[in-house]
Formats: structure tokens, C-alpha cells, sequence
């Protein structure tokens, strides 16, 4: 199932991936560090929830408390509960 997730305080304005129970995969991002989200996208396809968790709950990004993976964290975990269980 395709999940869209609209972002709060980063430079990307939305996270768009497919959840197929725990998994999730063609992970993208509008907007934000075109280089290096693209990076971060591809080197998470096919990773669990729990495992993108796990390593990027909490990043932040320059002052701000938050930051593109951060979001991805909190897109993946709320498609999960409505979609992934």
C-alpha cells in the first residue's frame, strides 16, 4: 500500500513509500537534500520498520529538533499502525 506523509519543520514537505506489513520500500522525499535523500532511500529499501527506526529515531538536523529521517521515522511508525498491522 502507498502511504503519504506530509512533514513537520524540515525542508522536505512530504514522504511518499510503500508499507507492505513491516516493510517498507521506493521510499521518497519532495523537497529537502535532493543528494542526499535519494542516498537515504535507496540504502533503506526493503528495511523494516523496526530496523529504520531503530537507527534513525531522534536525528536532528542543524538547530532544528527534528530532521528528514526523524520524519521518515514518525511517516513509517504511523503508516504501520494504520496500514502495516
Amino acid at each position: 500500500m502507498n502511504y503519504t506523509y506530509k512533514t513537520k519543520i524540515v525542508c522536505a514537505s512530504e514522504i511518499n513509500f510503500d508499507i507492505n506489513g513491516n516493510v517498507i520500500t521506493n521510499i521518497s522525499f519532495l523537497g529537502g537534500c535532493n543528494g542526499n535523500l535519494k542516498a537515504l532511500s535507496k540504502v533503506l529499501d526493503g528495511w523494516t520498520v523496526e530496523n529504520i527506526v531503530a537507527k534513525l529515531k531522534g536525528n536532528t538536523c542543524g538547530i532544528k529538533p527534528t530532521s528528514c529521517a526523524d520524519q521518515l521515522c514518525n511517516a513509517v511508525l504511523e503508516a504501520y499502525e494504520k496500514c502495516g498491522k
